[in-house]
C-alpha cells in the first residue's frame, strides 16, 4: 500500500513539475517557442496512448468478455466525450482543473487495484501517469495564467492540492477493487476507451503545426517511453 500511495501521490506533483517549466521557458524565437510547446502536447499524447495500448487494454482484456470489454470502452468514451462537452461549456480555470481531475482520479484508483493484485504492471502505470501529467500540468499553467483569473503561485498550489487527490484515489482502489478482478478490468477499459476519445477529441488537434515535425516525434517519443518502461519491467532488455 505505500508504495502506490507514494507513486500515485509523485505521478500527481509531475503536474506541479509541468507548470514549473511552464512557468520558467521562454525560448526565442517566437516560432521555435510555439513548436515546443505543441511537442510537448504530443509527448502527453504519446504517453496516453502507451498507457492504454500497455497497461490498460491488456489487462482489462484479460478478464472480459468480447461484449464487456466493449461495453466498458464505448462507455468510457461516451462519458469522457460529455465530461469534455461540459467543461468546454463552462470554460474557465475551474473546467480545466476538472479536465485534469477526470483524467487523473480513475487512473489513479486503476493503478492503486494493481498494485493491491500484486499486478506487475503497477508501477508502469504510474510511470506512465506521470508522464502524461507533466504536458498536462505544462499546458493548463499555460491556459490558466493567460485567462488572468489566477495568479501563477494559485495555479500551481491547485497542481499540488489536486496531486494529493492521488493517494486517495489509490487506496480507494486497493480497499474496493483487489478482491474484484472483473470490476478492475472495467475501470482499466473504462479509463482507456476514454483517454483514446481525449488524445484526438483535445491532444492531437492541439499538437499539429503547419510545416513543423517536432510535435510528431515527441508523440513517438511518448509513446516509446512507455514502451521502455515496459520491457524493462518484464526483463526484455536484451539486444
Amino acid at each position: 500500500m505505500i508504495e502506490a500511495l507514494v507513486l500515485s501521490l509523485l505521478a500527481g506533483l509531475a503536474m506541479v513539475v509541468g507548470g514549473l517549466v511552464a512557468a520558467l521557458e521562454h525560448i526565442r524565437p517566437d516560432w521555435l517557442e510555439r513548436e515546443f510547446r505543441h511537442t510537448v502536447i504530443a509527448f502527453g499524447g504519446g504517453a496516453l496512448l502507451a498507457a492504454v495500448a500497455l497497461v490498460m487494454v491488456p489487462d482489462g482484456v484479460r478478464n472480459l468478455s468480447v461484449a464487456g470489454t466493449s461495453v466498458a470502452f464505448l462507455t468510457g468514451a461516451g462519458f469522457f466525450l460529455l465530461a469534455d462537452w461540459m467543461v468546454a461549456r463552462r470554460g474557465g480555470s475551474a473546467a480545466q482543473l476538472m479536465a485534469m481531475l477526470l483524467d487523473f482520479v480513475p487512473e489513479a484508483i486503476a493503478l492503486g487495484a494493481a498494485f493491491a493484485l500484486a499486478s506487475p504492471a503497477g508501477p508502469l502505470l504510474a510511470f506512465l501517469i506521470g508522464l502524461q501529467n507533466l504536458p498536462e500540468g505544462f499546458n493548463a499553467y499555460r491556459e490558466m495564467t493567460a485567462r488572468g483569473s489566477l495568479t501563477r503561485g494559485r495555479v500551481l498550489a491547485s497542481f499540488a492540492l489536486l496531486s494529493l487527490l492521488g493517494p486517495a484515489a489509490a487506496w480507494l482502489g486497493i480497499v474496493a477493487l483487489a478482491d474484484r478482478p472483473v470490476l478492475l478490468a472495467r475501470l482499466m477499459m473504462f479509463c482507456g476507451g476514454g483517454i483514446l476519445y481525449l488524445t484526438f477529441q483535445d491532444i492531437a488537434p492541439q499538437a499539429k503545426l503547419q510545416h513543423h515535425w517536432g510535435p510528431a516525434l515527441g508523440a513517438v517519443v511518448g509513446f516509446l517511453l512507455g514502451l521502455v518502461g515496459q520491457m524493462l519491467l518484464v526483463g526484455k532488455g536484451g539486444v
